[in-house]
């Protein structure tokens, strides 16, 4: 397993909906951790890149209702 770290910038902050639905994502098999920074309007993912891409965090990330932008590069 790869473990990497993928951050969104997000528009509008999530509500309660969006919330329970992210705790429905973290029940996708190689999504390990979410974890939102309401201050930079950031969410990050931590997932095993062997089982998920970048590209499929964020449809999950949209499909739960979250407003999401662009990806941010990590340094």
């Amino acid at each position: 397993m790869t473990y990497l770290d993928v951050v969104f910038r997000y528009g509008s902050a999530p509500g309660e909906q969006e919330l329970r639905a992210i705790d429905g994502m973290r029940e996708v098999y190689g999504v390990r951790r979410v974890q939102f920074n309401e201050q930079e309007r950031t969410v990050r993912v931590e997932f095993d890149a062997s089982r998920l891409k970048t590209d499929g965090i964020a449809r999950l990330l949209r499909q739960a209702g979250i407003d999401v932008r662009e990806p941010l590069a990590l340094a």
